[in-house]
C-alpha cells in the first residue's frame, strides 16, 4: 500500500497561527512515524519560486505569495491545489473556504478528504459578499469531497442537510494534557497563580466578550480577569469592551508564545469561553487539557465539548451570577477542574484524535 498524503488548507508547519496549523503539526509527524509519505503545503510571504525542504520527516512545499490578507490566502490555496493535483496520493483538505478548487481533484481522479470546520457563513463578522462565498464553498466541499470530517456532532448534523450521514465522520480537535507549567512565565502579566481568570478569544461580538467584561466589572471581585487578544482603539466593538472594563480586567494584548499561553491558562482560577458559534473550539479543548474549570456560553457546541463538568451562561446577568458563584466556592472549582481533565482524557487527547484520523485515511488510500 502506497501511504502517501498531501495536507492543504493551513499556513504550514510548524504551527504559528491557528487550530488547523496546530493539528497539522501533530498529524504530519504522527503519520510519518507510521510509514506515510507526508507533504504539507506552506504559505510564504513575498515573491519567488516554489521551493521544498523537510521538517521532522515531513516534505514541505513552500509557496511564496506576494498578495496579503484574505486574497493572498485564496491565491495560496489555488497554487497549492494545482500543485497537489499534479501528484498522486490522497489529499486531506483542512477547511472548506476555497472548496470550489477541489473540483480539480475530481477531474484528476484523486481522493480528497475534507475537514469541513465550522459553519463560517453564519458568523456575524462577515459581510454579505463573504457570507455568500463561504456558503457556496460549504456546498462545494460537501459535493466535491470524497469524504467529510466534522469536528463536532452539531457540525455533522448540519452537513447531513447536504449529504448522506455515511459520507461524514465525526472527529473532534485535540490538545495536549498539561500537568505543570512554569509560574515564572506569568509574572510579567501582573498576575500570580490562582488570582485571576482568563479569557482567550478574537475580539468579536459572537464571542460574548463585552457581556463577560460587563458582568465581571459590575462590582469588585477580588480577582482579576485576564483578556488575551488584540484590541484596536479604532475598532468600535473592541473600544466598547475596554471602556466597559473595571480596573480588575487586564488587557495584555495578543500573546503568541505557546509556553506563555499554556502557563497563563494552567495557573488561572478558571477559564471563560464566550463563543456562541462554531464546532469543537481549540481554545476550549486546550482549557480542558490544562484542567481549567470552565465557564462557557450556553449553546450546543460548548455543551458537548465541556460536558456536564462545565457551568454555563446565556446572558450578562447569568454570567455575573456564575462568576460570583465560582469565586465564592473553591470546592466547586476543584470539582470542575477534575471534570475538565476527565472530559479531555475521554475525548480530546492527541493519541485518540490522531489514531481516529489515521484509521479514516487508511480507508481512502
Amino acid at each position: 500500500m502506497n501511504k502517501s498524503i498531501r495536507i492543504l488548507g493551513t499556513r504550514g508547519v510548524p504551527a504559528a497561527h491557528g487550530g488547523f496549523e496546530t493539528f497539522a503539526e501533530h498529524l504530519a509527524p504522527y503519520l510519518v512515524e507510521r510509514g506515510w509519505q507526508v507533504t504539507v503545503y506552506c504559505q510564504e510571504d513575498g515573491a519567488g519560486p516554489v521551493f521544498e525542504d523537510a521538517w521532522r520527516g515531513v516534505r514541505r512545499v513552500r509557496m511564496p505569495v506576494a498578495t496579503g490578507g484574505a486574497a493572498g490566502t485564496i491565491v495560496f490555496d489555488w497554487k497549492s491545489t494545482v500543485h497537489a493535483a499534479g501528484e498522486k496520493g490522497l489529499v486531506l483538505t483542512l477547511g472548506y473556504n476555497t472548496a470550489v478548487f477541489c473540483a480539480l481533484y475530481r477531474l484528476r481522479g484523486l481522493k480528497n478528504v475534507i475537514n469541513m470546520d465550522g459553519v463560517e457563513w453564519r458568523r456575524q463578522k462577515w459581510g454579505a459578499v463573504a457570507k455568500t462565498w463561504f456558503w457556496l464553498n460549504d456546498w462545494a466541499g460537501c459535493w466535491l469531497g470524497n469524504h467529510l470530517v466534522a469536528d463536532h456532532p452539531e457540525i455533522k448534523k448540519h452537513l447531513t442537510t447536504r449529504v448522506a450521514a455515511d459520507k461524514i465522520t465525526m472527529i473532534p480537535y485535540g490538545s495536549d494534557q498539561v500537568g505543570e507549567a512554569d509560574a515564572g512565565l506569568i509574572a510579567p502579566y501582573g498576575v500570580a497563580p490562582g488570582d485571576y481568570a482568563i479569557l482567550i478569544a478574537r475580539a468579536e461580538p459572537e464571542n460574548s466578550i463585552l457581556e463577560v467584561v460587563q458582568a465581571w466589572s459590575r462590582k469588585a471581585r477580588g480577582c482579576k480577569l485576564l483578556v488575551l487578544g488584540k484590541y484596536d482603539p479604532d475598532h468600535a466593538y473592541q473600544r466598547a469592551v475596554k471602556a466597559a472594563a473595571s480596573d480588575e480586567v487586564i488587557f495584555p494584548g495578543a500573546v503568541y508564545d505557546k509556553a506563555v499561553v499554556q502557563a497563563l491558562r494552567f495557573h488561572s482560577r478558571f477559564y471563560v469561553h464566550g463563543h456562541q458559534v462554531g464546532g469543537t473550539n481549540p481554545s476550549l479543548v486546550e482549557a480542558l487539557g490544562a484542567g481549567n474549570a470552565v465557564l462557557a456560553h450556553d449553546n450546543l457546541y460548548n455543551r458537548w465539548v465541556a460536558g456536564e463538568g462545565g457551568v454555563y451562561f446565556s446572558s450578562e446577568d447569568g454570567c455575573a451570577q456564575q462568576i460570583g458563584a465560582l469565586l465564592g466556592d473553591p470546592g466547586q472549582l476543584v470539582q470542575l477542574q477534575a471534570a475538565s481533565r476527565a472530559r479531555h482524557a475521554a475525548e480530546f487527547t492527541w493519541d485518540k484524535i490522531l489514531g481516529d484520523y489515521e484509521r479514516l485515511l487508511l480507508a481512502w488510500v
